[in-house]
């Protein structure tokens, strides 16, 4: 009989990970059809069904692309900036969490996990090791190509699973509490196990950034809802008659009633094209037999007016939808608005940034102590209370938030020198150091000229006054 040969346990999925992973493929597939959606429509790719009757067949190749979906986006991504992390009773940002964040680079990679978020409704985050045995690596990854299975008791992901292609062929991350699999197979229906990682962390190093979720759904939604894509559909077929109809009707119609056929043709008899016989700056009519000449006249212009006044209506409810200021679509006015009212335009949309910061913050945070694991630095007791530092939603004048702060200081609650005073005057964490480092170095000074100062003063002899009309050892006249 042929030997057997034992697999090895190490090597081999068992039923539960089969089961696992089948569940983690479909999902993965499952959810692409909507995520490619919304990628569209921020893209400007959407292909618009238009109703077939105002747009002839000749003209519907033409693709109209209105940003509302970008915008929609856009307004909020701009306004979330990650500036550091901060223990509750620290006085400035953690020097060393700051140091693995600019180490993997990630103030050019955080905006796109919030991006990601923004339009898919998710993103994630993956902490391993790097090149560096001293430093982890923080990566931002895309749900397109990743999904997980959320353990909505421990706040966290069960069980996570990345496919991507490398050396022609399929490849896949089966991430674990405990371990990482990783996958390879040259059709994605079967996979065979290339090696197993048993770090043995208890959690995936998978953090999910999730947007706008809901008690019975906690995989998130994107910002371009239904109801933006209806609008943003609406605006374009808009636009698109509005072209259609300058193509056809920009150039003024004439008609001429009682002409003979000899008007339209030329000198040696062959007919005028209709371009020829309408751009003739004089035409010259003959009278017909009972000596009356031809009558000549013209339809009204074509006025776009009427489209223009649609697609401000669609922008209106637009931004009833997403709480966009009516002058970021477009709709300006003749007077320019004061202060106040841009900061009530824009109330809604820094409450809703504000949101988006309290929805990303965990996923943040949460790399950010798996990161300082995979280090071997101890955040302490308090490492469950880190929070993110973010910069400010809100566009205040610099006048109005100083004479805020000044007068803050002036009635003594808030210390000249204090952190908070410099935070809301807009100074990053880094800049609040250097300001802080500059007031000690000129404290410094100032301290060691007025020492200085002090031992280069003449010392008074006994007896000796300052008045010169006194005689040295004399008493002082009274």
């Amino acid at each position: 009989m042929p030997p057997v040969i034992p697999v090895l346990p190490t090597l081999a999925l068992t039923e539960s990970e089969q089961e696992l992973l089948a569940s983690l493929q479909h999902k993965l597939q499952a959810d692409r059809a909507r995520l490619e959606l919304r990628d569209a429509y921020y893209n400007g790719d959407q292909v618009i069904t238009d109703l077939g009757i105002s747009i002839p067949p000749e003209l519907r190749h033409l693709h109209t692309i209105v940003g509302w979906s970008r915008l929609a986006v856009d307004a909020l991504h701009e306004r979330m900036d990650v500036e550091g992390f901060r223990f509750p009773r620290a006085d400035d940002a953690d020097e060393g969490l700051w140091e693995i964040w600019q180490a993997n680079n990630l103030d050019e990679e955080s905006p796109l996990a919030h991006l990601d978020a923004l339009v898919f409704g998710r993103a994630y985050v993956l902490v391993g090791t790097g090149e560096d045995d001293d430093m982890p690596l923080v990566t931002v990854e895309s749900p397109l190509n990743l999904a997980g299975i959320w353990d909505a008791r421990r706040r966290r992901l069960a069980a996570a699973l990345q496919v991507y292609e490398a050396d022609g062929g399929h490849q896949a991350a089966f991430y674990l509490p405990d371990e990482t699999v990783t996958l390879r197979s040259e059709r994605t229906s079967r996979w065979e196990v290339v090696d197993r990682d048993r770090h043995r962390l208890g959690s995936v190093p998978v953090l999910r950034m999730a947007n706008r979720q809901r008690a019975h759904d906690r995989s998130g939604w994107s910002e371009i809802t239904s109801e933006v894509m209806s609008i943003t559909d609406a605006g374009c077929r808009a636009l698109l008659r509005m072209e259609v109809g300058g193509e056809f009707y920009s150039t003024p119609q004439r008609y001429i009633l009682g002409a003979t056929e000899e008007a339209f043709q030329d000198s040696e008899g062959n007919k005028k094209t209709a371009w020829e016989t309408y751009i003739g700056r004089v035409l010259a009519l003959e009278r017909d037999e009972d000596g009356n000449l031809p009558e000549v006249g013209q339809f009204a212009a074509y006025d776009p007016s009427v489209h223009t006044q649609v697609v401000n209506l669609y922008a209106e409810i637009m931004a009833s939808h997403t709480g966009l200021p009516p002058g970021y679509l477009g709709r300006a006015t003749d007077n320019p608005a004061s202060a106040d009212a841009i900061r009530m335009s824009t109330d809604r949309l820094v409450k809703r940034v504000r949101r988006r910061h309290r929805s990303f913050e965990g996923a943040w945070e949460g790399a950010m102590r798996l990161a300082a694991r995979f280090r071997g630095q101890s955040l302490g007791e308090d490492a469950h209370l880190i929070e993110t530092i973010w910069s400010n939603p809100e566009i205040p004048t610099p006048a109005a938030t100083t004479d805020s702060i000044a007068k803050q200081i002036e009635v003594g609650y808030l210390p000249a020198t204090s952190d908070v005073a410099g935070e809301k005057l807009g100074y990053s964490p880094l800049q609040r150091g250097r300001i802080d480092a500059e007031r000690r170095r000129q404290e410094g000074e100032n301290a060691l000229s007025a020492l200085v100062a002090r031992t280069r003063a003449p010392v008074p002899q006994p007896g000796v006054t300052g008045d010169d009309d006194e005689q040295p050892g004399q008493p002082a006249s009274g």
